[in-house]
């Protein structure tokens, strides 16, 4: 089911800027809804709360625009993003997170996404964005670029080291699903239930990811979750 999807047309809107909102709160939502309807060149074509409701929604309503929080319950922005580009190339995501730390700004732009904003930016800022990558050009606002720019100033300056974000890189899009549920707490009964598989396929993913990251109990994996931002404490 696709969350508060609804569609619409705006008279006028020839540049054909065509948005999805996707972000767990709905109030939120409602927000940049409201907004979004004075521009005369965009239109919100519809809304999902998690990144599995994303993806139904992009096949459904193939927007110009994906306008995409990070940490969400089910399924997270970074993968909904890197499977949206992978299937859609001719739509734009634009990242709008809480989140200011490098990895998940790094995270977000590796799995494609055209842009990425902090949710405390202006209006204005956020429209400007959805119209420059819609011309095909990225955006990157000026609090997350200075984050990038400072973390590869530290990067180039330290001695490179495996990281966690290389080990969540050799988990397979399965995997890193399983473990954002993990994450959240959901049984391997409810995991099954909500990937529409069998216990024992579940079993084995999480056998196959303790043994990817070297960490082999349940408590581990969660901390280890939320940490690299696929699974959130709030969730």
């Amino acid at each position: 089911m696709v969350g508060n999807v609804s569609v619409s047309s705006k008279d006028g809107n020839a540049m054909g800027i065509t948005v999805l909102l996707v972000d767990d709160h709905e109030i939120f939502r409602d927000g940049l809804r409201s907004m979004l309807a004075k521009q005369t060149d965009i239109e919100v074509v519809g809304e999902a709360e998690n990144g599995r409701e994303a993806l139904e929604a992009v096949s459904s309503l193939q927007p110009t625009v994906v306008v995409m929080d990070i940490s969400m319950p089910d399924y997270n922005g970074v993968d909904a993003t890197r499977e949206i580009v992978a299937n859609h190339p001719h739509i734009r995501v634009v990242a709008l997170s809480m989140h200011s730390e490098s990895r998940y700004i790094s995270e977000m732009l590796a799995a494609g996404a055209s842009g990425y904003l902090l949710k405390d930016c202006a209006f204005d800022e956020l429209a400007t964005a959805i119209r420059t990558v819609f011309a095909g050009r990225t955006f990157v606002s000026r609090g997350a670029a200075d984050v990038v720019l400072e973390d590869y100033v530290r990067r180039v300056a330290a001695t490179p080291q495996a990281t966690a974000t290389s080990q969540v890189k050799a988990l397979s899009p399965r995997e890193r699903e399983v473990l954002q549920l993990i994450g959240q707490g959901l049984s391997t009964k409810e995991i099954a239930s909500r990937l529409s598989l069998s216990a024992k396929t579940v079993e084995t993913h999480r056998r196959q990811i303790m043994e990817k990251l070297g960490i082999y109990n349940i408590a581990g994996l969660v901390k280890y979750a939320v940490r690299e931002g696929l699974a959130s404490l709030d969730d």
